[in-house]
Order: C-alpha cells, then structure tokens, then sequence
C-alpha cells in the first residue's frame, strides 16, 4: 500500500515540486492551500506524513500543528515543518508546536525525500 503525504502549503510552485518528488519516489499526495483546509485533509485521509509551510494565509503553521496534536485523529501523523523561516529560535518555535522535524527552504531535490522518510513510520 501506497504511503501518503499531506503538503500543506499555500504557494503552487512550491507544492508543485513537493508533489513532483513524493510522487516520484512512491507516495500518494493529497495537498491543501490553507491552515484550514490541511486540518480537514489531515482529519479526511489520515496521511503518513505532512509536510508544514508555516506562513499560510489564514490560522498560520503553528496553529495548525497545535491543532493537529490537540485532535485524537491526528494526533499521532509525524509533521514536518518545511519553511522560509530560519532565523535563530524559528526551528525551536515549529517543534514546540507540534513538528517533528524541520526542513528550511530552498529544499534540496537532492534529499528532500529521503529527509521526509526518516519521520515515515515503517
């Protein structure tokens, strides 16, 4: 059975590369443009992983990660912070509110799959 991944974020081209990656190395992909849309895809398909722009229009990532760990269905999905925002404390910020880990933009091609596949659980 396909994994699948839940890219939550608001801008195309850059949910169009995530996309073209995870696809490319197996998984199925559901996408949201918003903080709200991502809560109810997460709720809906239960994804194996989401992938978290923090700056969303709307309730931004952090919010959206809180409200991921506060409900019973997704509490448990690994999430990853893939974002802009790398200034000093950005990263402590993303994991206090929920986030497994945390990929900086301009992702690397090069890895970006196999840095998402070490929050997949088996």
């Amino acid at each position: 059975m396909k994994k699948t991944v839940l890219i939550i974020e608001d801008n195309e081209q850059n949910r169009y590369l995530a996309t073209f990656l995870m696809e490319k190395h197996g998984f199925e992909v559901r996408c949201a443009g918003n903080g709200l849309d991502g809560l109810a895809a997460a709720k809906k398909h239960r994804p194996d992983v989401i992938l978290l722009d923090i700056q969303l229009p709307g309730i931004d990532g952090y919010e959206v990660a809180r409200r991921l760990r506060t409900e019973a269905a997704t509490s448990d999905i690994p999430i990853v912070a893939v974002t802009s925002y790398a200034m000093g404390g950005d990263r402590q910020k993303a994991l206090r509110a929920g986030c497994d880990g945390y990929l900086e933009k301009p992702i690397n091609p090069e890895t970006f799959v196999s840095d998402i596949l070490a929050y997949v659980k088996a």
